[in-house]
């Protein structure tokens, strides 16, 4: 006969071997997760969630996702043009997002809430401008009428400068990129990261794949709200000059005992 403790030996071993994913995800969720894999993990979140909700909102101008983590609930805030698409009837859409965001990520029940902002100048938004020119070419319309509609739309809401590039297989077998700007843009430096906007989308057309890239330069907003709070390093502000004070003249009594009054003095 084997003792006690060895039979509990042998249980907790076949016990084990049948159900070893699951007592690793025990043990992984005991165990703290070091700070470079959790930034990591946390980045593949926001990337795959990102593609998902890229492919999913496209038609509804979807203009990018924003997550945050509470103690209690983690919030993702869905950026985009037309919010009410996004929310779908009495708010069912957004309910089905949830629960496939839920079940994807296995998140607890009510820990994760899904909520619909929208974009209060999509003209200054990459991403949004990137899709109206996609649809317009999936629509058929030329390439350079497209482009330039794009950019006379931006333009005209107060951008300071923008730039869409598109490389495919534009009317010949042969690719090329054609390059449309307008205006003030930027390409390096600190000021890139908070004044420019940049999207990349792709269009499947018939004749191939075509690549489309919009870069926009945003306007100096004080308020922070239309654009960047941070003004340019190198902006130079011209201040209007002051008005001279006038000269007073000299009156008669300082004209009569003023000067030189000769031998007499």
């Amino acid at each position: 006969l084997k003792p006690a403790w060895l039979l509990e030996a042998t249980r907790t071993r076949i016990r084990l071997q049948k159900h070893p994913a699951s007592t690793h995800t025990a043990m992984a969720s005991q165990a703290q997760i070091s700070k470079k894999r959790k930034f990591v993990a946390d980045g593949v979140f926001y990337a795959e969630l990102n593609e998902f909700l890229m492919r999913t909102l496209s038609e509804d101008g979807y203009a990018g996702v924003e997550v945050r983590v509470t103690p209690i609930r983690t919030e993702i805030i869905i950026r985009a043009t037309r919010t009410r698409e996004v929310l779908g009837e009495k708010g069912r859409r957004i309910r089905e997002l949830t629960a496939v965001v839920q079940k994807r990520y296995g998140f607890p029940e009510n820990s994760v809430e899904l909520f619909a902002e929208r974009v209060e100048n999509r003209a200054s938004c990459a991403m949004a401008q990137c899709e109206s020119l996609r649809y317009k070419l999936l629509g058929g319309l030329a390439a350079r009428r497209a482009c330039y509609g794009v950019i006379r739309f931006i333009m005209e809401n107060g951008a300071k400068g923008v730039e869409v590039i598109i490389s495919g297989k534009l009317r010949a077998q042969r690719a090329k990129a054609m390059k449309f700007k307008d205006g003030y843009l930027i390409s390096t430096g600190e000021p890139k990261k908070h004044y420019i906007a940049e999207a990349v989308r792709h269009v499947c057309m018939r004749q191939g794949m075509l690549g489309i890239k919009v870069k926009i330069m945003l306007a100096h907003d004080p308020e922070g709200i239309m654009g960047p709070k941070m003004p340019l390093p190198d902006n130079v502000i011209i201040h209007e000059p002051k008005e001279d004070a006038p000269v007073m003249q000299p009156n008669a009594e300082d004209q009569a005992h003023g000067g030189y009054q000769g031998d007499n003095a």
